[in-house]
């Protein structure tokens, strides 16, 4: 019960924010977990992801829906950053997808929102996927919702159609395939 305050107390203030030249980026980014294999899934896949919608929801003022062509229409961030996953391996990819600061502020979360809850298509023994993040961590300004890597569109092994970056976390709260 001691370590969270005292790492409050020190850090804080601290902001982390990488971003390496694109030259850095790893010639190999190795892809971990099983794309999705719900009927919903493998639809939206047949259909390249046209159907697909994001649904945002919850202690909101504004409950909203995106297309994946919406949110590529929308502002758009890009960061060359180091992935960490507790498998221990790194990489470096350039990431490039629509802040979630910008989301945060169309739908206005209720004072009482403390967290975010980020749903995957990806179900493990029946059970859904999913990571919940502090509200802090979201509105990180590294963290956005990626829909390309390394300049191309995200592929379904790197999570397609949309994969949460939080540059601030270990890659296993990085929630594929939104």
């Amino acid at each position: 019960m001691v370590l969270v305050p005292t790492k409050w107390l020190l850090f804080h203030n601290a902001v982390s924010k990488q971003q390496f030249p694109k030259s850095k980026v790893s010639s190999f980014f190795r892809i971990n977990g099983y794309p999705p294999d719900t009927n919903e899934y493998i639809e939206l896949l047949k259909n390249k992801f046209d159907t697909y919608k994001l649904k945002i929801y919850g202690l909101v003022q504004s409950q909203l829906e995106f297309s994946l062509s919406e949110i590529n229409a929308m502002s758009k961030q890009e960061q060359v950053t180091e992935h960490y996953c507790i498998q221990g391996w790194t990489a470096i990819g350039e990431w490039a997808g629509v802040p979630m600061q910008y989301i945060i502020s169309l739908c206005n979360p209720l004072p009482q929102a403390r967290y975010v809850v980020f749903r995957s298509f990806q179900y493990t023994d029946g059970d859904e996927f999913y990571e919940v993040l502090d509200l802090d961590i979201v509105k990180h300004q590294q963290t956005i919702l990626a829909y390309e890597m390394n300049g191309e569109p995200l592929t379904v092994g790197h999570g397609a159609p949309l994969r949460l970056r939080a540059e601030t976390q270990l890659g296993y709260k990085m929630v594929k395939w939104l």
